[in-house]
């Protein structure tokens, strides 16, 4: 078959139909238009690579803004309380049908928290007392004890948790839901990440498109210099050039893409290169937080250096979901406390702990809260045990089989605390899920259906649960 016709069988032309740049472009902003709820059965059925984009049914939440902790907080020295262990403390630890691994040594012991509790909010949440701001919202606030992971390796409980997958290449949560649900603001970004200096375990992968037309993986911000390289154009160069000259690329393409219309790469970077050029009109505006009064300034920390850069990430996020942006993530690292948990937690905590508690009471006061659903979370939790040295404990190890998850607003189940974990705090014991039944449920609260959200890709439709998954109903605002 000649190469100037790529469609082998009938129905790779089906599904690539509609896939063309000019309809992404139509159905994008057609289904931002459709966001309030429409639910497009008709539409979708006759439309299976999801081209036609909008929401399944009512959504409750719009936006998302994801703060992911890596490294794994520990879920016993933040949000989940453990009484036994301080009768355990320094007891010997036995896991049961547990072998050693070659790289241990010596014995492991149950180690307490160094952190002491209290209850926070009329809803009675659990908070070590190091959280001294964000217990002010805890109302706010939708805490899960029963998700369950499969990873204990850093970069493969990264890409689990962002995408899915342990072993990276689909796409992530971000990407699927600018995908499903369109951009509202055509001049930035729908997917937009706040990394630090230091890219976490697995590197960009986190927020990669994946097998989804390029266009929908995530825009990573520099935490240093300009957030964006060549955002200005060079001296001399007006828009009226860099219009003539992307008109002149894309008349060069075109024939190109007549005959190669599943090339969705050249597709995407047609389609980024004029995302560039709109973004050039308004996102430095965007970014620049000098316009933000002063007294915003010192809710969100960013006159103290411990809180000052994860400060500027969240009010940032703020802005971005002012601005229309669809999913915002934001990472802190070196969660990952296997020493000295007490110092290191401690010094986390109290560098993100006001700028999250700044960035849901502004969210709330500006009537955003309702419809921006915010996710805190990590890869996995901790154990309860580890080493000691000198007969002081310290730290804690990797757990996949417990770990705590909180949510605000987005039609979450605002002051409740959901599944718990047993006595030490080792394992779920109640309202355990599969971390798929958890993005079910985050695409769930957007107006998404995990099943009908798909793309075809290797010889199947493929979507972010992997393979389907649950709505975790408990967690969902009960309506009367």
């Amino acid at each position: 078959m000649s190469n100037r016709h790529p469609f082998r069988h009938r129905r790779e032309f089906v599904f690539g139909a509609g896939l063309g740049l000019g309809t992404v472009a139509l159905k994008t902003l057609l289904a931002s238009e459709n966001n309030e709820g429409v639910d497009n059965t008709n539409q979708k059925a006759a439309d299976p690579d999801q081209s036609a984009r909008g929401p399944h049914h009512v959504p409750s939440a719009k936006q998302v803004i994801f703060l992911m902790m890596e490294g794994g907080p520990s879920h016993i020295d933040t949000f989940d309380p453990k009484p036994a262990l301080d009768r355990l403390h320094l007891t010997e630890f036995v896991r049961e049908g547990r072998q050693k691994s070659a790289m241990e040594s010596g014995k492991r012991y149950f180690v307490r928290s160094p952190f002491e509790f209290r209850r926070t909010g009329e809803c009675g949440a659990d908070m070590a007392v190091t959280w001294e701001h964000l217990r002010h919202v805890a109302d706010d606030l939708c805490f899960y004890r029963g998700c369950q992971v499969d990873s204990v390796n850093h970069p493969t409980a990264m890409y689990q948790m962002n995408c899915g997958n342990r072993f990276g290449g689909d796409p992530a949560t971000g990407a699927w839901v600018t995908y499903g649900l369109g951009s509202e603001n055509s001049n930035v970004p729908g997917f937009i990440v706040l990394p630090e200096v230091s890219y976490p375990q697995g590197g960009s992968a986190n927020w990669s498109n994946g097998y989804l037309p390029a266009q929908f993986q995530g825009t990573a911000l520099r935490s240093i210099g300009a957030p964006l390289l060549d955002l200005t154009p060079p001296s001399g160069v007006t828009r009226n050039r860099q219009r003539r000259n992307m008109d002149l690329l894309r008349d060069l393409e075109a024939s190109y893409l007549k005959t190669h219309p599943l090339n969705t790469s050249l597709e995407a970077r047609m389609a980024n290169y004029e995302l560039a050029f709109r973004m050039q009109t308004q996102v430095p505006e965007l970014l620049d937080l000098d316009g933000e009064t002063a007294k915003t300034h010192e809710a969100y920390g960013l006159a103290r250096k411990e809180t000052s850069e994860f400060g500027r990430k969240c009010l940032l996020a703020r802005r971005l979901i002012e601005k229309g942006v669809r999913f915002v993530q934001l990472y802190h690292g070196t969660w990952d406390s296997h020493d000295d948990i007490q110092r290191a937690h401690g010094n986390l905590i109290r560098s993100v702990d006001q700028p999250i508690a700044a960035l849901i009471a502004d969210l709330k006061t500006r009537g955003l809260l309702e419809s921006t659903l915010v996710v805190w979370c990590g890869e996995f939790g901790r154990t309860p045990d580890n080493g000691v040295r000198g007969g002081v404990a310290y730290g804690r190890d990797h757990n996949p089989n417990a770990m705590t998850i909180w949510m605000a607003g987005g039609g979450c189940r605002a002051g409740h605390t959901i599944g718990a974990t047993d006595e030490t705090g080792m394992t779920a014991v109640e309202e355990i899920h599969h971390v798929r039944d958890f993005h079910v449920t985050l695409l769930h609260l957007l107006g998404l259906d995990d099943n009908r959200l798909t793309y075809y890709h290797g010889g199947r439709f493929k979507q972010l649960s992997q393979f389907g998954g649950d709505v975790i109903a408990n967690l969902l605002h009960r309506r009367a």
